[in-house]
């Protein structure tokens, strides 16, 4: 029953001083909190000057708890001693659990025997006994730590991890948590001792002090072991430095300073080292070797990233790289700028409902091996976009009942060298096509496109089109640009080039009409939905398509199949225009059935009814050549797919000779994910394109599984096959568990050149992350001859 029935003066005083413990131990209490007190029967002894709640004891207050079965106050000596099932909950939502635990009444000091704590963070702590001294500093005798909640169906077996200690402290004021005459155990097993180490309380996310180690390695590196440490300057600050130790290159260094706003947040990275052996990497022509003849090569970089809201709709940023040569952030692995092309840029992005504004200017940069003199760097070949631009605008309101688009897309490039080399099968080199000027070039494209759709009374979906594109080029090329564009000229078949000028200036009209009738097909366990579509667009030819003029820089990659059949300009970009008239036809198909499954197909064909064919039309990459489109009637495409309810799914696509059915290109894909079995499959064919830069078929297949073979382990793999070279281009396989507490992952690796050369890659990573102890690896250590990518971090 509640303590204050029926109690009188005595009981009231009683009451009052269990109220002031509780206060006490609340803490700063909210002003209006009311104490509970809850005992089947409370006792006071004036003599002994003693308060005893005895039965079901229960004490509420300012979001504390406190149950127990018997609880006792000794006024003369402040002590609390509360026994049988006591449990604490304090107002953060840690719970501490023992059978008995003496205390002063402010908390301070106190011993607690058989105790385990449970923090709002779901860590535990569990001790033989607890001393609290100073209301500040926890001792735990005998201890143990872990992240990893206990087992339901078997609460004593072993956690996936656990630290045992003769001493666990846990220091409140410093915020640290002390281990000493510890030993790390893994399911049960001890694996390493310490004599000691510190952590930061599993409360704090952000605690100075050592982090993790890591290790890696390579053949042109040697062994490596990195420590960081970790100053948290503030909320809103943090730098971390990193010390790496290498045994064939000497020392790394590095340094990140982080710091957020309220709108945003910046970092800065710097790295640098004095390769003691940079002879030791094995390609003399490989940057990572440093200048001739200098034995100790420094090599360094500085990075920096950031990004920060102007408003709710504008956005500002840059990720930009500057390093004393092309390949040493790959080479070393330093964290978010080892790509393999590294792209710097600064940017302003602005969205609002359907509107889009995105202005940046980029430098790319191919982390290779190759010096820039050799034939087969492509690094000087990367030009900057001085800058990229792009806006779209859709009213909100129908403009003569339907939707009008508006974009404007502008770049000016520059490049430091005449990008003209390809290579064949023997990696000779072949000048047949100019992928990027030496020099200037800039484009200024506006375009505004409407359409309007009808349906009639008999389901026919009719939607007119009409669109205008205008755009000005102006190019300032050197010389080795003019002489490789009339080299080009000059190979059989090509057409002549007009004069090389300096601006070129376009319009393109186009109309167009799109039609469409779905026709619905039900029965008693699907419906399926046929239908036919067609599109005419009539339109001039494309200006200057037609000879080697206008630098091609991001219309490069063209692929005609069914998912581009009805695209109104195939061409990827805007450096090209599709010109002259075109007719797209199709049948489309779905269906769905009451089982689970859906089913989907297309098939068409494109024609070139009047006009000069755009696809035939040569540009200094050759882009649509050898693409099914080059001819009036174009290949036939067709794709055919369907997903099972329990999990299967496959799709074919392919792209047919219009007159032999010969198959040009062809892709399958395969899926099935189910339970703990999830499988992928891929076969790709495209045949030759020489005009195109590619002089063999291309085949390959791939595949990937992954098992769960128990609840938390779970072994996959890939592999890549190249039908064409006839080798194993990559294939890999791994290991992995996880849980709440504890995630590992093993892989192996390899991966090989097409042209059978012994250059081959061989790579072993692993990563193992301890929830509150931090993450081990996370990375990929690589043995190989060309091993640029190995520091596991």
């Amino acid at each position: 029953m509640a303590c204050a029935l029926g109690l009188g003066a005595a009981g009231f005083a009683a009451a009052q001083d269990v109220g002031a413990l509780a206060e006490r131990m609340a803490g700063e209490a909210p002003s209006d909190s009311q104490m509970l007190l809850e005992a089947d029967t409370l006792v006071y002894d004036v003599d002994a000057d003693m308060v005893t709640a005895v039965g079901g004891v229960r004490i509420d207050y300012g979001g504390n708890k406190l149950v127990a079965q018997k609880v006792s106050y000794n006024r003369k000596t402040s002590r609390l001693v509360a026994s049988g099932g006591v449990q604490i909950i304090d107002s953060s939502g840690t719970k501490v659990f023992s059978e008995e635990i003496d205390i002063t009444d402010d908390f301070a000091d106190g011993f607690v025997n058989a105790l385990r704590v449970e923090t709002i963070d779901k860590t535990y702590f569990a001790a033989e006994s607890a001393e609290r001294k100073g209301g500040l500093v926890t001792t735990f005798n005998n201890g143990v730590y872990t992240a990893c909640a206990p087992c339901e169906e078997e609460p004593d077996r072993a956690p996936v991890w656990r630290i045992k200690a003769k001493k666990i402290v846990w220091n409140g004021k410093t915020k640290t948590v002390r281990f000493e005459q510890s030993r790390f155990e893994f399911f049960g097993f001890p694996i390493a001792t310490l004599p000691a180490f510190e952590i930061a309380d599993p409360t704090v996310k952000r605690k100075s002090g050592f982090l993790f180690p890591s290790f890696g390695g390579s053949s042109d590196l040697g062994y490596g072991i990195s420590v960081p440490y970790y100053f948290a300057i503030s909320p809103t600050m943090d730098l971390t430095l990193t010390g790496t130790g290498y045994t064939q290159q000497g020392f790394l260094g590095q340094a990140e300073w982080r710091q957020r706003f309220n709108n945003g947040e910046y970092s800065l990275k710097i790295a640098g080292i004095h390769q003691e052996d940079p002879g030791n990497f094995d390609d003399q022509n490989s940057v990572n070797s440093g200048p001739t003849g200098d034995p100790n090569d420094w090599r360094a970089m500085v990075g920096t990233k950031g990004r920060f809201d102007i408003n709710p709709r504008w956005e500002f940023g840059w990720d930009i790289l500057y390093q004393s040569d092309k390949n040493f952030s790959r080479t070393y692995g330093i964290e978010g700028f080892d790509s393999f092309v590294q792209r710097s840029e600064i940017y302003l992005t602005g969205l609002n409902d359907r509107n889009f504004f995105d202005l940046r200017g980029m430098k790319f940069d191919v982390q290779e091996d190759e010096l820039d003199s050799s034939p087969f760097s492509t690094d000087d070949y990367q030009p900057w976009v001085l800058p990229s631009f792009d806006y779209s605008y859709i009213p909100d309101e129908p403009i003569a009942g339907g939707e009008l688009r508006l974009d404007v897309n502008a770049r000016s490039i520059y490049r430091s060298r005449l990008d003209d080399s390809t290579f064949d099968a023997d990696e000779n080199l072949r000048d047949d096509l100019v992928q990027g000027i030496e020099g200037y070039s800039s484009r200024l494209t506006a375009e505004a496109e409407w359409r309007r759709s009808f349906v009639t009374d008999g389901g026919l979906v009719v939607t007119p089109l009409l669109q205008f594109q205008a755009d000005t080029t102006y190019v300032n090329q050197s010389q080795a640009s003019v002489d490789a564009i009339n080299a080009l000229a000059t190979t059989p078949g090509a057409a002549a080039p007009v004069d090389i000028r300096s601006d070129y200036n376009r319009v393109m009209a186009t109309a167009g009409m799109e039609v469409r009738w779905p026709v619905l097909f039900s029965s008693a366990n699907s419906s399926h939905v046929l239908e036919p579509m067609a599109q005419l667009f009539a339109r001039p030819d494309e200006k200057y398509g037609s000879v080697y003029a206008i630098p091609n820089e991001d219309a490069q990659s063209f692929v005609f199949d069914a998912s581009t059949l009805f695209e109104r300009d195939k061409f990827s970009g805007y450096d090209r225009i599709e010109g002259g008239t075109r007719a797209n036809l199709g049948l489309r198909y779905s269906g769905t059935y009451d089982n689970g499954w859906m089913t989907n197909a297309l098939f068409g064909q494109s024609y070139h009814i009047a006009g000069e064919n755009s696809f035939t039309s040569p540009d200094l990459v050759h882009a649509g050549a050898e693409s099914g489109l080059e001819t009036d009637t174009s290949d036939y495409v067709g794709l055919v797919g369907f997903a099972a309810p329990y999990g299967l799914s496959a799709s074919v696509s392919g792209r047919f000779d219009e007159q032999t059915l010969e198959l040009r290109r062809s892709e399958a894909k395969a899926g099935y994910v189910s339970g703990p079995v999830s499988l992928i499959g891929n076969y790709t064919f495209i045949q030759s394109q020489p005009l195109y830069g590619f002089d063999e078929d291309r085949h390959e297949v791939g595949a990937g599984a992954s098992l769960r073979f128990h609840e938390n382990w779970r072994v996959f793999g890939s592999g890549t096959y190249d039908i064409e070279a006839d080798i194993m281009v990559s294939d890999s396989i791994g290991l992995a568990y996880d849980d709440e507490c504890f995630a590992f992952a093993f892989t192996l690796s390899n991966s090989r050149d097409v042209d059978g050369s012994d250059d081959d890659e061989r790579k072993f990573g692993f990563s193992i992350s301890l929830r509150t102890l931090g993450d081990v690896g996370d990375g990929t250590t690589s043995f190989g001859s060309n091993d640029t990518n190995s520091f596991v971090r």
